[in-house]
């Protein structure tokens, strides 16, 4: 009988990545032995990374694990995450215009709209690393990966953690590489491009995961997984009706799209395609499979995504934010609704990241029926 291994997946999207706390609390509830770890592999990528490697740390206890996460992302601050203070956000501007205007007599281009330094060390000061190890060793957790992208290969490679046997991958444009998970896969997954800085690993520097990730699904099945549940920071559903747009859309508006597109489309097309090909394999007798040698298998999948736009979340709750940030953001026309998109990634503030945890908490207790049946609990 085939090992029962469920992989959770936790995709990007910044400070939306609060709605998978939210989720992640309901599931605690469910669960008839909180402690148990019920996602044997966890994978993450970009602010998902962050939440995958706080529960990979935590892997003994999955209901402390859930705690630790409630008590970073219901108090966030934005200072927590990025210099937010005017004198920061003066001289990054500074930097910025003077780069554009007279870049011809500067050496050094800034790196990044904002700092993220502050979340270097929010991170080294609330994980210990060490327990990854310790989990798989104890068989509570058979691995974990960190997706980061390469800027100058151009590959999504997906760093992992896991248990002896597991072998490194390589398929066109994405690589899987065996490692310990460091404070420095999850700054360098998490580097949205341009809002924070690159990080050097081993030869090469880093971004953002969810950068050219053409198969966010992947990492989980490469690691053994064939169940899988993925929690979205985005609405997977296309909206029913199409919007006029009169006016030239703003720069936060086009920059709100570009980041949507890069978090939300890639995983959107891959569940469409691993449906395709559970459909294929459910018409092909299981027997003929195994004498044809062919290594495909079904995957079961269940969605998890926000029911509200959280764009729309985010314009409300805008004025959280320290007014230096709000200054720079309205500038660019980020604090109205349209321009929500990019406040959304942006807004670690507790009023946005507790209405995410209790959006998610109530979209997974409205299904959790279908968690029930997908964790196979009594």
């Amino acid at each position: 009988m085939t090992e029962s291994r469920t992989a959770l997946i936790l995709t990007g999207g910044g400070a939306r990545a609060g709605y998978q706390v939210g989720v992640l609390k309901a599931i605690r509830e469910l669960l008839p032995e909180p402690r148990r770890n019920p996602f044997p592999i966890l994978c993450g990528t970009s602010a998902g990374a962050l939440n995958a490697a706080s529960m990979a740390v935590a892997a003994e206890d999955f209901g402390a694990g859930v705690d630790g996460l409630l008590r970073v992302w219901e108090n966030f601050t934005a200072h927590q995450v990025y210099r937010a203070d005017a004198a920061s956000m003066g001289y990054s501007g500074a930097r910025w215009v003077s780069t554009l205007a007279l870049g011809w007599l500067t050496r050094h281009s800034p790196r990044s709209l904002l700092d993220n330094s502050p979340l270097r060390e929010l991170l080294r000061s609330s994980l210990d690393f060490n327990r990854i190890a310790q989990a798989i060793e104890r068989g509570f957790l058979h691995s974990v990966s960190i997706t980061c992208s390469g800027y100058s290969s151009g590959q999504s490679v997906s760093f992992f953690q896991g248990r002896p046997g597991i072998e490194a991958w390589r398929r066109s444009q994405r690589v899987g590489a065996p490692c310990g998970i460091t404070v420095d896969h999850l700054m360098a997954s998490s580097a949205i491009p341009f809002i924070f800085p690159a990080v050097h690993i081993n030869r090469e520097w880093f971004g953002d995961g969810s950068m050219r990730q053409v198969a966010p699904v992947s990492p989980a099945i490469h690691l053994g997984a064939n169940k899988i549940l993925v929690v979205g920071a985005g609405r997977m559903a296309e909206e029913t009706a199409r919007p006029r747009g009169e006016i030239y859309p703003s720069l936060a508006q086009i920059a709100g799209h570009a980041l949507s597109s890069i978090f939300l489309d890639s995983m959107s097309v891959d569940l469409e395609r691993m449906s395709r090909i559970n459909k294929t394999l459910s018409l092909i007798p299981e027997d003929v499979r195994h004498v044809r040698g062919t290594s495909l298998r079904p995957i079961e999948v269940l969605t998890i995504a926000p029911s509200q736009r959280l764009d729309h979340l985010a314009a409300r709750h805008a004025n959280a934010l320290p007014w230096p940030v709000r200054a720079m953001l309205r500038g660019i026309g980020a604090m109205n609704q349209n321009g929500g998109a990019l406040t959304s990634y942006l807004l670690f503030e507790r009023p946005y990241t507790r209405a995410l945890i209790d959006l998610g908490y109530a979209d997974t207790v409205a299904r959790r029926d279908e968690v029930r049946r997908f964790l196979e609990l009594s």
